[in-house]
């Protein structure tokens, strides 16, 4: 399926069981006209191998035109959980494929106690990845977390950009944000 047709076929997954309109009380506490739920979306079968496909694209182009050598992807569970998995599955094919992590909310209260789970070393240079991004206080969380474990991150991939501020709060931070889809491209 060439890069046009999977991002039709994933804009119109997420229309369909994503999008809602109506009044909303979002994560960050602000109201909206719009609900996103992308997990509905990244655990369908289907949906997963879309974002799949068009993540890894995406990344591979990414890490091409920035000149990075990037080792693993993962962001804060669980919204970028099935998303990582999803491209890191699809990166599988790759030479170089990319190893997948997790960011929890909180240290583990047990064992190791660490915050960060899976493929993921002190050193690596990683793709950070959130479901969607409002404020972009979830991101910007895991990538403390990230970086106090040693991490360098290249860039962030985004399904939705809901473009209300929260890509200019994470790209303050010296990370450009890669979104597959943003609030107007998506409803436009």
């Amino acid at each position: 399926m060439a890069n046009d047709e999977t991002r039709s076929a994933l804009r119109a997954l997420l229309l369909k069981k994503s999008v809602r309109t109506g009044e909303f009380t979002l994560a960050s506490g602000k109201t909206s006209d719009l609900y996103i739920d992308c997990r509905v979306t990244a655990m369908d079968p289907h949906g997963a191998n879309l974002i799949g496909k068009l993540g890894w694209e995406t990344v591979k182009q990414e890490i091409a035109n920035r000149g990075v050598d990037v080792q693993a992807i993962g962001g804060m569970t669980l919204g970028a959980d099935p998303i990582s998995l999803a491209v890191g599955m699809t990166s599988a094919s790759d030479e170089k494929p990319l190893q997948v992590f997790t960011v929890r909310k909180e240290p583990k209260g047990h064992g190791k106690g660490k915050q960060i789970e899976g493929n993921f070393s002190e050193g690596d240079t990683i793709v950070i990845v959130d479901d969607v991004i409002t404020t972009g206080g979830s991101t910007i969380k895991a990538m403390d977390v990230i970086e106090a474990a040693g991490g360098k991150i290249a860039f962030a991939l985004v399904l939705v950009d809901r473009e209300e501020g929260g890509r200019e709060a994470i790209e303050a931070r010296g990370v450009p944000v890669v979104p597959l889809f943003s609030r107007s491209t998506l409803l436009d």
